[in-house]
């Protein structure tokens, strides 16, 4: 009996060993989930999914798939709500036999279609270019009969008309025929090439591997949510903007606010709230330690800037103030480039949880800032930080929230979505610099009344609904006033010429005199305002040279801010108003002189515009 027991228990072991061999794992059956939020950063998106859970309670593990190709592993974490905790999450990859998305396996048919198809067509061109060569051999066969029958008198010529007739048809439709194949496989080929790649757009490079993120959650029972977020890369906006004038000056200028999306992922974002945000997304809870700053000598009276840096000549970098450098405002700019070239690392770094390699990164930038500040005077880095900022940086932190569920597909060509739109009060004027161009251009100053920070980027201007050009806007804060330009206007014009030039001594000095005239011309029915701009030299070595204007017949602008920072350094302007068709004769006249004095011994090298 013991016997035949453990008999029976040996058969059912080997049954169920070999069932197990045979069968296949289980395929993953992921949780229903959507994405319901995505905030896009300037060099990538974080996306927020929300995950239904079953119904039963306890300890709960639940699989998210796919996760896009680019998702960064290290970022993911999930939210729990009321009557659940989150115990965990975790990231992980698999190889699949096939991609589970409908679209994707859709065109991986078609490949295999297609891949068949060329496949089919190689073999028949094959054919068709042996038949030819077995004609080649039939024909050449048949010359060589030929020759041999004329010998012997028994020529038939029927016969002979007969084959050559045959040869020609046949290799005239055999060659038709080679030609439609090469046609269809290059048809074929190019379909091909199609399909791979909006396969690698919908796929997202890769199509044998799925990644997953698998959630452990304590639950009671009932349904209920968690919310799972994760970076990913491939994903990123730039500001643009399109001002719109009216045809009349007192018309508002409509400003749209758009945003170019460029995204990607490998996954489509339907109907999500989209935030749109300049932010870095560090992901790391504590801030940096502060590392000791060590001072490295690198000559008498000299110190080396961190991180090995060099200064524009090539050389390494040394600087006692700005002492042994040729040129430190140039080499102040290259500092600041690799500071923010060390922050964005370390911001990559705490993203992937690198927080030692990020916090030496950060302090590497700062030693870097530092050292600027001992290379420049006082007065240089007043120009360079004259907010007293402090670190450098790529402008404020800003956030926009796009009004409504947003869709944003996964494709490679970029997309235009609006942020806002608004109206805002010009004041218009025209502006001209004849010593720089004979044109006249339409100018409107605004002032940002919006909620808004407007960001460093490209605009399109209009005027009506003529497309007039493209320009830089500025970094505007909320509130700050701004100037854009609305293209040349063809019915005014400005000119600019020397009336007279001298030469004379007084004393020691030489004294060098110059007179222009400027006319502005106008074929406008109104009035118009317009600031006309010119220069003189300015000597910052005014002991050696002096630059003075005579009282011009027209006055110059009165204007504060002109008077306070332009002014003195040498630039002109004057504020007129252009009556109508005050043009040829009636032109409106500007005429200027002005002295250089400097030494006779003295010749003037050149001029720079800086």
């Amino acid at each position: 009996m013991t016997r035949l027991l453990s008999l029976f228990i040996l058969a059912v072991s080997l049954a169920t060993v070999a069932r197990g061999q045979d069968a296949k794992p289980d395929p993953v059956k992921p949780a229903p989930s959507k994405i319901v939020a995505v905030t896009l950063y300037q060099a990538n998106a974080l996306v927020t999914r929300e995950v239904t859970l079953p119904e039963t309670g306890g300890l709960t593990e639940v699989v998210v798939s796919p996760l896009p190709p680019f998702t960064l592993e290290s970022s993911l974490y999930a939210e729990g709500g009321d009557g659940l905790r989150v115990l965990s999450v975790r990231f992980r990859t698999r190889a699949i036999a096939e991609d589970t998305r409908e679209e994707v396996r859709k065109l991986e048919a078609q490949l295999k279609t297609l891949n068949g198809k060329v496949q089919g067509f190689q073999a028949d061109l094959k054919a068709a270019e042996e038949n030819l060569k077995l004609l080649d051999k039939l024909e050449g066969f048949t010359a060589k009969t030929l020759e041999t029958v004329t010998d012997k008198g028994q020529l038939d010529p029927e016969k002979v008309i007969t084959l050559a007739k045959f040869v020609q048809d046949d290799r005239a439709k055999r060659s038709k025929e080679a030609l439609a194949i090469k046609q269809q496989l290059e048809a074929t080929q190019e379909q091909i090439e199609f399909n791979k790649r909006l396969l690698g757009e919908k796929a997202g490079g890769s199509v044998r591997t799925e990644r997953d993120a698998v959630i452990v959650v304590d639950k009671k029972a009932g349904a209920g949510t968690v919310r799972l977020n994760y970076l990913v890369s491939h994903a990123a906006w730039r500001p643009l903007y399109k001002f719109r004038a009216g045809a009349k000056d007192k018309d508002a200028v409509t400003l749209e606010y758009l945003a170019a999306v460029e995204q990607q992922t490998g996954e489509d974002w339907t109907n999500v709230n989209l935030t749109l945000s300049t932010a870095q997304p560090l992901l790391n809870a504590a801030p940096p330690d502060l590392r000791v700053l060590e001072v490295s000598v690198g000559g008498a009276g000299f110190v080396t800037a961190p991180g090995g840096a060099k200064d524009p000549s090539g050389g390494p970098a040394a600087a006692g103030g700005a002492g042994g450098i040729p040129n430190p405002t140039a080499y102040a700019k290259d500092l600041e480039k690799q500071a923010k070239d060390q922050r964005r690392l370390a911001a990559d770094n705490y993203t992937q949880k690198k927080s030692e390699a990020a916090d030496k990164q950060q302090n590497d930038a700062a030693a870097l800032e530092q050292f600027r500040d001992l290379l420049l005077e006082k007065d240089e880095l007043a120009k360079a930080d004259p907010a007293g900022r402090g670190p450098v940086g790529d402008g404020p932190s800003v956030t926009y929230r796009t009004k409504g569920p947003m869709t944003v597909p996964s494709r490679n060509d970029e997309q235009v979505l609006e942020i806002t739109r608004f109206d805002l009060t010009p004041r218009f004027y025209y502006k001209a610099v004849p010593v720089l161009t004979p044109n006249v251009y339409r100018i409107a100053d605004l002032t940002n009344t919006s909620e808004h920070v407007l960001l460093p980027g490209e605009a399109t201007m209009y005027l009506g609904s003529d497309f007039v050009g493209q320009t830089k806007l500025p970094l505007v804060a909320v509130g700050k006033p701004f100037t854009v330009g609305f293209g040349v206007d063809p019915q005014l014009q400005v000119s600019r010429v020397l009336l007279d030039k001298t030469r004379t001594t007084q004393g020691g000095n030489q004294v060098l005199t110059f007179k222009y005239r400027i006319a502005v011309t106008s074929y406008k029915k109104d009035p118009v305002s317009v600031q006309v701009w010119d220069r003189m030299p300015h000597a910052e070595a005014a002991q050696t040279i002096a630059v003075t204007l005579n009282t011009p017949k027209q006055e110059l602008s009165t204007d504060p801010l002109y008077v306070r920072d332009e002014k003195p350094k040498g630039l002109l302007r004057w504020d007129v108003t252009v009556q109508p068709n005050q043009n040829g004769e009636k032109a409106l006249m500007i005429e200027y002189e002005f002295k250089l004095e400097l030494d006779k011994n003295i010749n003037i090298g050149g001029f720079l515009a800086k």
